[in-house]
């Protein structure tokens, strides 16, 4: 983690990729929420490889911004949640809130979320879409995609799904000790656990540019958080194998009594489908059953921690307190 600032106590962290358009409306937005904020707040920007302006843009107007910045680069696109990763690592508040450079979420929901961390409601809070204004292909594909991951990989993520949120210190350490690649940082943060409180929100248009969250990468996506979150498709393997040897079953009483009542003329044709259906189906079976073994060895692998704590109190009986305040006196 960055070098902690006792005059900063909540940071916000943007990745940018392809915002050159939202750059001037971005600092005006983020001018407005830091202005409304009691304590002292910053704003680290993150480029992650990206191909236009908006470096250039951040690195002319960052030095007259009225509050502390960090702007940092990667060397390449690595992809956002990477870059959220840099960003949290570098930040400096007690509070750190995760927003993208488009300004369809509201800058005022980052000040409820650090409202809710500093009345010690919750330990993370996430922006949860109750309404969008996006078109209807990309409003589709959005509840397809949450709707599948709801279902198959977390039923704890809103319907909506979550594309901000803020957390305290102890999780952002929490998160940042947690080094994997080809994972879901959103899918993390549930798997963290913590204290949380969801914050509704309506979604607003994007005035400027293109979103680069192709269907692609939402894809992309999906398949890192089913591949490192659950183990599914291989339970899907393991029970398809079974059921289809049940049936192979059935079906072999029925074509064994067919053959003994000389029903089947063709020669060799029961042996030839009884060794097709049960063996196919013991080797889907046996896929199954490898493939656990290769995903426990897989989560041992990920190095995640067996256990997170996420308070500690101490207490001493009543009795003994009064002893010490007498001996004091």
């Amino acid at each position: 983690m960055a070098n902690r600032s006792t005059s900063i106590r909540q940071s916000v962290v943007i990745p940018v990729y392809k915002n050159e358009a939202n750059i001037p409306a971005l600092l005006s937005a983020l001018q407005g929420l830091l202005d409304s904020l009691e304590d002292g707040a910053e704003v680290v920007f993150v480029i992650d490889g990206s191909p236009d302006k908006s470096y250039e843009l951040l690195r002319a107007r960052l030095p007259s911004f009225p509050h502390p910045t960090q702007l940092i680069r990667h060397s390449r696109n690595f992809g956002s949640f990477q870059a959220v990763r840099t960003g949290m690592a570098a930040a400096r508040g007690d509070h750190i809130a995760v927003v993208a450079a488009d300004l369809q979420e509201p800058m005022e929901l980052v000040a409820r979320f650090f409202a809710i961390l500093g009345a010690d409601r919750a330990d993370v809070t996430f922006g949860v879409r109750e309404q969008r204004d996006d078109p209807w292909p990309s409003r589709l594909s959005s509840w397809m995609f949450w709707g599948f991951y709801r279902r198959f990989v977390d039923r704890s993520m809103p319907a909506g799904g979550v594309d901000c949120f803020a957390c305290n210190r102890s999780v952002a350490e929490a998160l940042l000790s947690i080094e994997e690649s080809n994972s879901s940082l959103v899918a993390q943060l549930f798997w963290l656990g913590f204290r949380r409180e969801l914050v509704g929100y309506a979604r607003q248009k994007r005035e400027a540019g293109k979103s680069a969250w192709t269907f692609g990468k939402r894809l992309r996506y999906m398949l890192d958080s089913i591949i490192s979150f659950t183990d599914l498709p291989i339970m899907a393997i393991i029970w398809t194998g079974f059921l289809t040897f049940c049936a192979a079953a059935v079906y072999t009483v029925m074509l064994l009594r067919a053959w003994l009542y000389h029903q089947i003329t063709v020669p060799g044709y029961t042996a030839t489908i009884l060794a097709v259906i049960l063996l196919g189906s013991l080797i889907l079976f046996t896929q199954g059953l490898i493939g656990l073994y290769v995903w426990r060895a897989f989560e041992n692998t990920k190095r995640r921690p067996l256990s997170l704590v996420s308070g500690r109190e101490s207490f001493e009986p009543p009795a003994r307190a009064r002893k010490r305040s007498g001996d004091a006196g």
